[in-house]
């Protein structure tokens, strides 16, 4: 941590990376990050290469300064939540810094804070503060509460405990606006997402006796309805719920014909472990993964289904 304290200290110009197609919890840290930042009264850039992120994430504190150009003057970047070199979304010249708590990281930068048994890179970022004595103000609060409130999905994972709780309390204290991330992050929704999730149920099929949920996304689908890809991860999720879903799976197909996947799981299958053959990665319960335009929607979902019935 003093390496990263100290690296800081001699930058000039430093950017703060979010990952590709962003979630609250890259743009949470990332946002904490730029605050802390700001108050060292450093020249400071925020990076994301997703040019439409999702709109629900706008209420977190300077939203508004992102960017999807990276400044050629930076002599430091520090990637928020990005769980490989891929999802920083550009290639430096710079200095990195990655900070994040995915299990699939491989510690990629020359300087690296990953915890992973965190439950989100947000608690990572407040772990740093703390223990560097930052003072955490209200919007880095709101930020930081944000990410654990997305990954922790709304407090229901199972690797939420006490501690979890203690320190939202803390960051309550410290003024973050809870009530408003509660509603922008679990409960708002576009109309668009809405129709999508219409959509998703309807063609939704389950199989290995309704243990496993099967999403297939097509670009026609996702262009009726005018969703986002980020749109597709409330359905997904949703499934778990249902009495004898312990794994979720999404292959969606991209406009260039390349396939995004998603895995969600609460059972014996290791999200992460799947992932990986595609070269993608995340955590046990919470995985993602692309593959090439070569492969059809169909195959594609033939193919992750098949290691999935593997791991049960």
């Amino acid at each position: 941590m003093n390496e990263i304290l100290s690296k800081i200290d001699s930058a000039k110009h430093i950017v703060v990376i979010s990952h590709v197609n962003p979630d609250a919890d890259s743009i949470g840290s990332a946002s904490a990050m730029y605050t802390y930042l700001l108050q060292k009264h450093k020249k400071v850039s925020w990076y994301c290469k997703t040019k439409n992120i999702d709109t629900k994430l706008s209420f977190m504190p300077w939203f508004e300064k992102i960017r999807n150009s990276f400044p050629s003057s930076a002599d430091l970047a520090i990637s928020l939540d990005c769980g490989d070199i891929k999802r920083v979304g550009v290639e430096l010249e710079c200095d990195l810094i990655n900070i994040d708590h995915h299990e699939s990281n491989n510690n990629f930068a020359a300087l690296n804070l990953v915890d992973k048994s965190a439950i989100s890179t947000s608690m990572v970022l407040y772990d740093f503060f703390k223990q560097n004595n930052i003072k955490i103000n209200k919007k880095m609060a709101t930020a930081i509460y944000s990410g654990i409130l997305d990954d922790s999905n709304a407090f229901m994972d199972e690797q939420v405990d006490g501690t979890t709780f203690a320190v939202v309390r803390e960051l309550i204290e410290c003024g973050a606006e809870f009530k408003t991330c509660n509603k922008n992050i679990v409960k708002s929704m576009s109309l668009a997402a809405l129709r999508l999730k219409g959509v998703m149920f309807t063609n939704m099929t389950l199989v290995g006796d309704a243990r496993v949920a099967i999403f297939c996304i097509s670009d026609e689908d996702m262009k009726s309805t005018g969703a986002l890809g980020t749109d597709c991860e409330s359905a997904l999720e949703e499934s778990l719920y249902l009495p004898h879903v312990e794994t979720a799976m999404l292959v969606r197909q991209n406009s260039d014909f390349s396939i995004k996947g998603s895995i969600r799981s609460n059972g014996d299958v290791d999200a992460s472990k799947i992932a990986s053959v595609f070269g993608g990665g995340g955590h046990a319960s919470r995985a993602g993964f692309n593959i090439s335009s070569d492969v059809t929607l169909e195959d594609a979902k033939t193919e992750v289904l098949n290691l999935i019935n593997k791991e049960m």
